[in-house]
């Protein structure tokens, strides 16, 4: 059937639409309020994003699910790509098999750590992302509670017939022998409901039962008995502070958040029971096409929520998101709710740091690819900065002016290809003039050489240096062949051609980082070249203001003594052998003259 009498016929209603290619794969899974105009969507917008505008030639033919509401929509989108798999859909791949806290579906019930989710009726709290903290809860709970760590099946029938015999965790006192009949399956029960609470993070009703229990063991006199019991108090009290604590009022709630770069996306999770961080988890998100924040964040936290089992009926997040009627969406805008999403936001933001430096080192390409695509995002430039050139004018108190070109190459310095400019047309330091000569020198040889032109020009200065560069990218007719942009040290303005008002990047982005190195770079190249110019020039200027001695006599002389001190310190003897008696007089004469003075 053609397109689009298809995409005419699709219901405005809820549902889940399917794109498939000529070979009747799955291309795409999506979800929407309205099928129709949604789809539609997708076949009249004229797509900037290079895999949409792919995605969108594939497609030839289109089937959908209508459902009663969006919530539904979400859930069937979700199943429906977790099953297929399409090559478009993002999808949260975790490779981890995360460990659960169990509290086993029998008599006397055992607590242990497993990765392995039975369905058998049995408890499972969790997952915990990190071991250590699961292993730290349990170890605390065999300290406050004697429980069983046998598998043996206490069935009452068995107890009765006394088939098991206590072991040695009974006589060290970790277990009160139940297999013996000498603990009740009702006691126990209880140490289940407060160790239940305890792993919620409800600690209240086990510290107010173990006080209970330790002032009752004090009136009767049993002092050994309430100092264990206020040991237990203070594990408990110990435990509870270590946790994060947000705010008491705030209990049995997820927080989400996102921060995005050009081609992934880092999503945190918290949750928050009984006013404190009982867990927390980042994931990575790979986008396919260039799906939004609001997106992919909706698509992790249905994700998120399944994968840790969350039931909280209260999600804060730092935008607008839509999750169906069955969740309470809360945006914070002041105090405790609002500082607990800006934490979950620095907790993602330094996730993504952590992934970059790991990507640095061990797949350096991905690391070179994001920061090129980051940078043309940022710079507002039509393709990947691979090439950057910057240009540096040096003319410290007027004298000796000079320029300085560096070059980076996918985000760093390529040394051999740096070049100094000693200043020619410009008399005086006039750094307008010096950056129109420079520039127009620079690429003027690269046109006669046939050799690669940068994709983007940085100058180190404002709109007078930029004006400067951009007249003789005029006369040699590559106005619009390079992207060209200054950068005021000031307040690290970026300006444009023809654009009176410049572009200011986040100071601590990726992109800035290597403009700034960029003209730092040239800058300290430059300075280098000038001190060196000025030293040279220094040095020639004293031997050369000696009457009767030229150029070549210097030459000769420096190449023997290596410095003009050396020269001035040297005896006649020395010089005649090298210069010849009359030459070697003035030089003698000169000195002597010097010091007189």
């Amino acid at each position: 059937m053609d397109l689009d009498i298809l995409i005419k016929t699709l219901p405005s209603q809820p549902g889940v639409y399917q794109y498939y290619d000529k070979n009747g794969t799955i291309l795409y899974i999506g979800k929407a309020k309205n099928l129709k105009k949604r789809v539609a969507s997708y076949f009249t917008k004229n797509h900037e994003y290079g895999k949409t505008k792919v995605l969108v030639k594939k497609i030839t033919d289109i089937k959908h699910i209508v459902v009663n509401t969006e919530t539904d929509a979400l859930l069937l989108e979700n199943n429906l790509i977790k099953k297929y798999q399409p090559r478009y859909n993002v999808m949260l791949k975790d490779d981890k098999t995360y460990p659960w806290i169990c509290i086993k579906k029998e008599r006397f019930p055992r607590v242990f750590l497993t990765r392995n989710v039975i369905k058998d009726g049995s408890e499972y709290y969790g997952p915990y992302t990190s071991v250590r903290t699961a292993k730290a809860l349990l170890d605390l709970i065999k300290e406050l509670y004697h429980l069983r760590s046998c598998n043996f099946d206490l069935s009452e029938k068995n107890i009765q017939d006394q088939k098991y015999k206590v072991c040695l965790d009974y006589h060290i006192g970790n277990c009160k022998g139940p297999c013996e009949g000498y603990q009740t399956e009702e006691n126990y029960n209880n140490d289940i409901v407060a160790i239940r609470n305890i792993i919620k993070g409800n600690f209240k009703d086990s510290l107010k039962s173990f006080q209970d229990l330790m002032l009752h063991f004090a009136a009767e006199m049993e002092f050994e008995e309430a100092q264990k019991i206020k040991e237990k108090i203070d594990l408990l009290a110990n435990y509870q502070a270590k946790s994060t604590v947000v705010n008491p009022s705030i209990t049995n709630v997820d927080v989400f958040s996102i921060v995005s770069d050009e081609s992934y996306s880092y999503v945190n999770f918290f949750k928050i029971s009984n006013g404190a961080i009982i867990q927390s988890h980042t994931t990575e998100i790979k986008k396919k096409l260039n799906e939004t924040d609001k997106e992919l964040l909706e698509l992790a936290i249905f994700e998120i929520r399944q994968r840790f089992n969350s039931q909280s009926v209260e999600i804060y997040v730092p935008f607008k998101v839509d999750l169906g009627e069955n969740i309470k969406v809360t945006i914070p805008k002041l105090g405790d709710k609002k500082r607990i999403v800006e934490l979950s936001l620095r907790n993602a933001k330094y996730y993504r740091q952590e992934r970059f430096k790991q990507i640095k080192i061990v797949d350096p390409d991905r690391h070179v690819n994001r920061l090129m695509a980051q940078m043309k995002k940022d710079l507002r430039l039509s393709e990947e900065p691979r090439h950057i050139e910057c240009f540096d004018n040096s003319n410290i108190q007027g004298t000796n002016p000079v320029a300085a070109c560096v070059v980076f190459k996918d985000g760093k310095p390529s040394k051999n290809e740096y070049r100094h400019f000693n200043i020619k047309t410009v008399d005086g330091p006039d750094d307008f003039a010096s950056m129109e000569e420079v520039v127009f020198r620079r690429y003027k040889r690269l046109q006669d050489e046939g050799e690669k032109l940068p994709q983007l020009i940085v100058i180190d200065g404002g709109k007078g240096q930029l004006s400067s560069a951009l007249k003789s990218l005029d006369i040699l007719g590559l106005r619009n062949k390079i992207a060209i942009i200054g950068i005021a040290k000031r307040l690290e303005e970026i300006y444009y051609p023809e654009d009176p008002i410049p572009l200011y990047l986040d100071k601590k982005s990726e992109s800035l980082k290597i403009i700034q190195q960029l003209r730092n770079e040239a800058h300290r190249f430059g300075i280098t070249h000038h001190r060196n110019k000025r030293s040279k020039s220094a040095i020639t200027n004293e031997l050369e203001n000696i009457t009767g001695i030229g150029k070549q006599t210097v030459v000769s002389l420096l190449r023997h003594f290596r410095s003009v001190k050396r020269v001035s310190l040297a005896s006649f003897e020395e010089l005649e052998s090298i210069i010849g008696k009359a030459k070697a007089e003035k030089i003698i004469t000169y000195y002597k003259q010097k010091q007189s003075k």
